[in-house]
């Protein structure tokens, strides 16, 4: 899959079928979407091309209120690639952008840009300055332009309403079940190990430190996990995500992995962590002895969930996350 940062002055020779929207998660409401998007474009025979924004838009206009990211950028490349996108325009959100005209937003990016032919978006989807631009108005541009305008409607699950909102409440509750359904994939978050400060070495439960991405995450808490990248196939394990209460009340956000029955370095492995079960919240201890102690109650629930639940988890194999796309710096 090919990546680029913000839309060309002029369209290549080839023309595209299009799609736009955030993508958080790349739920089973946007993998719906990107079906027909690529279908399409196999029918056409032309690129399956999604522009999408960066930072979010709520995190321009309103950066303390805006909801947690469901992945990172480099994470929702890699969900677009496996679902067969071509092409992907990283379209920075700023000032600019968010005073665009409808109008302009069409001319510029969408026709002279990107030379759409075929467009899908969600029947959600608003643009432009104060999101006045909406469906009728880009059927509109299509007859004048020349190109097709579909939306899908929003997909149920169960008679519930596929979000990025609704997999962030899952997981804020605890129900990984749900956010799975949801997603179409048990929720995870993928990183490099790095060092630590070697604490959980020396408790006896030493732990893999993954590098975070993530500005905040959408959960804290206790896990069981399975995780990719070390072998062939999974590794079991218990999971924190927080900022180590009992450690450092003040302390940034950490993502912990005690791997069972793995004695091996693994520093600077791209892992991928699969959170399969919430065994508690996080909490803070009066003592180091007593967190060691509720560390080994954890590691012993995990491991009981775990055995009890040997098929849950990923599908594999599958590409090594970090060989699949390459990000361009930013211009300017």
């Amino acid at each position: 899959m090919q990546v680029s940062r913000g839309i060309p002055d002029h369209a290549a020779r080839q023309p595209s079928v299009l799609t736009i929207g955030n993508f958080d998660g790349v739920h089973r409401g946007h993998q719906a979407l990107l079906k027909l998007l690529t279908d399409k474009a196999r029918a056409l025979g032309l690129p399956a091309v999604v522009l999408t924004f960066e930072p979010h838009p709520r995190e321009y206009f309103a950066p303390d209120a805006a909801p947690a990211r469901l992945a990172s950028l480099r994470e929702k490349l890699l969900l677009l690639a496996a679902a067969g996108v071509d092409r992907v325009h990283v379209c920075r959100f700023d000032a600019r952008l968010a005073q665009l005209s409808p109008t302009a937003f069409i001319d510029d990016l969408l026709v002279r840009g990107l030379g759409v032919r075929h467009l899908y978006i969600g029947d959600d989807f608003r643009f432009g300055a104060r999101r006045a631009g909406d469906f009728a108005m880009l059927q509109q541009a299509g007859a004048a332009h020349g190109f097709a305008v579909e939306s899908m409607a929003t997909l149920d699950v169960e008679g519930e309403r596929v979000s990025s909102s609704a997999v962030r409440a899952a997981l804020a509750d605890g129900d990984m079940a749900h956010a799975e359904r949801l997603l179409g994939r048990p929720y995870s978050i993928a990183g490099r190990v790095i060092h630590g400060d070697k604490i959980g070495r020396r408790i006896g439960y030493p732990t893999a430190n993954v590098q975070m991405k993530h500005r905040k995450p959408p959960f804290t808490g206790v896990y069981a996990v399975r995780v990719e990248g070390l072998t062939d196939g999974l590794v079991d394990g218990v999971a924190s995500m927080g900022i180590r209460p009992t450690i450092n009340s003040a302390g940034s956000l950490r993502l912990e992995v005690n791997l069972f029955d793995w004695n091996s370095d693994c520093y600077g492995a791209h892992l991928r962590v699969h959170f399969l079960h919430r065994l508690r919240g996080e909490a803070r201890f009066d003592s180091l002895d007593a967190l060691t102690a509720q560390i080994g109650r954890d590691a012993d629930d995990a491991r009981a969930w775990l055995a009890a639940h040997p098929t849950a988890g990923p599908r594999l194999p599958r590409p090594q996350d970090h060989s699949t796309i390459t990000l361009p710096r930013p211009r300017g």
